[in-house]
């Protein structure tokens, strides 16, 4: 029985938070929390609640045994960006884009 949480529109950019949805793939969920506690990244505090989320929604489901979960898939996709225009040098201008994520954790029992 699998257990999902999602977030969307995080102002995070998808490569940073691979980064960390790297290191707690496949693992049992009370190593995952540690591992996302003591990560000094941006993206462990954003990923970590998200993974709460998914046990609570894990835990309002009888048949499920919250002490056996694992996170299964946990993957990061691009949102919508934010595009603006940086001056440069004789008139020109660049384009900056400001990236943000959709992040989907999905929990099942082991």
């Amino acid at each position: 029985m699998e257990a999902k949480a999602f977030v969307k529109n995080i102002r995070i950019s998808p490569q940073k938070a691979r980064l960390v949805a790297d290191m707690i793939r496949g693992k049992k969920i009370d190593n995952a929390l540690n591992t996302l506690k003591f990560t000094p990244k941006k993206g462990a505090r954003i990923i970590r609640k998200v993974v709460e989320s998914a046990v609570a929604n894990a835990s309002q489901n009888e048949s499920i045994d919250v002490d056996t979960l694992y996170v299964k898939k946990i993957f990061i996709d691009g949102g919508p960006m934010l595009k603006r225009i940086r001056p440069r040098a004789m008139g020109r201008a660049s384009r900056i884009l400001k990236r943000s994520s959709h992040i989907t954790v999905v929990l099942d029992e082991m």
